[in-house]
């Protein structure tokens, strides 16, 4: 099977942008939610979570919990979840010669293997080659470059003791530090692929009862990788949205699960993307993408979709890129009125929150 199953022709998917609709204001995409329907912690059992149902041909809205998520799916539906695993990227330590305290956020694995670009917090008062080490640890980091926020550390091998004294990476909403119960619930339950520093929220749903309960019923599991960088929260900042430039973030498929993706395609069987992760995956290859690479894909209302017949996804800020390929998917009018609804019916919002079903 090629590489690049969409043809030769189109080897950047990222030109499929719709750089030719007409604008869109970023205030179209602006909604406001009362503070405490933002999930602060996950529930003790995922499959709990609230599912709405929404009906793009007829604009019903249904409410029930995600354990039932499988007497809304067609027969046979192809379901395609994002198997990325989420490192404990954050690190506290202390610099050796003041001891005052430093946070590093890991970011991306450099070729050496011994250096990460990451984020510094407090950025201004570091020096370069000054060292910062670790209590109760043999690890230590040396920063080797300011502007470039590169850490160079004293082991080939970090996820070693980030598994052991790394915090999980909870997003800025939730207003809390990070507890033993985040690097269970803040995973999904088939996360495999280490490199995301942000969760396929979506996939957070899933257990293991449910997904053999969905393949008994028929209905097929295939997973590709998207791994999530820090800039998925990133604020769309152009009033314009067509004018801004999404952030990169590196995919993979396998080769026998992309066919088996376009086998159910062509067998006229109904695909779901769990996530907007897996959209993009999805879509980016569909538009002529390769079956690993980087994409920047963005997806906004305008955007016809190729490869994705039902989406899974959980609540998304407002003005989020996000929340516009939700919209894409399920217009602009019937995702505003979804919402307005979770609202009234207090949905809990974002990462640890509730869950939404387009179909």
């Amino acid at each position: 099977m090629s590489n690049n199953p969409g043809g030769d022709s189109q080897d950047k998917p990222e030109e499929q942008t719709l750089k030719n609709f007409t604008p869109m204001r970023l205030e179209e995409f602006s909604y406001k939610i009362p503070e405490g329907l933002i999930a602060q912690r996950p529930l003790s059992r995922r499959e709990q979570a609230r599912l709405m149902v929404v009906h793009r041909l007829t604009g019903k809205v249904e409410h029930d919990i995600f354990a039932n998520l499988g007497q809304y799916l067609p027969p046979r539906s192809l379901l395609v979840l994002n198997d990325s695993k989420v490192i404990p990227a954050r690190l506290f330590g202390r610099r050796e010669r003041t001891g005052g305290q430093v946070e590093i956020f890991v970011l991306k694995q450099l070729p050496d293997r011994h250096s990460f670009k990451t984020l510094l917090r407090p950025l201004r008062r570091l020096k370069e080659g000054e060292k910062i080490v670790f209590d109760g640890c043999p690890l230590s980091a040396q920063i080797v470059d300011i502007p470039g926020r590169i850490v160079r550390f004293n082991t080939d091998n970090l996820f070693k003791y980030l598994d052991r004294i790394g915090h999980m990476p909870l997003p800025p909403y939730i207003k809390r530090l990070d507890v033993p119960e985040d690097k269970k619930f803040y995973q999904t339950v088939f996360a495999k692929r280490r490199g995301s520093v942000a969760a396929p929220t979506a996939g957070l749903h899933f257990t293991p009862a449910l997904l053999s309960r969905l393949k008994k019923d028929g209905h097929q599991i295939q997973k590709v990788t998207l791994h999530i960088n820090h800039a998925t929260f990133k604020p769309v900042e152009v009033k314009d949205i067509t004018e801004h430039k999404m952030h990169e973030e590196e995919y993979a498929v396998c080769a026998r699960a992309w066919k088996s993706i376009v086998h159910a395609r062509e067998g006229q069987r109904k695909i779901v993307a769990v996530g907007t992760t897996s959209s993009r995956v999805l879509e980016t290859i569909a538009n002529g993408g390769k079956l690993s690479g980087m994409t920047d894909l963005f997806i906004y209302p305008g955007y016809q979709f190729k490869m994705v017949d039902i989406l899974i996804t959980n609540f998304h800020l407002s003005q989020s890129t996000l929340l516009m390929l939700t919209y894409a998917f399920g217009s602009k009018q019937l995702i505003a009125r979804a919402y307005q609804e979770a609202i009234r019916q207090r949905y809990r919002f974002y990462s640890y929150g509730d869950a939404m079903m387009i179909i």
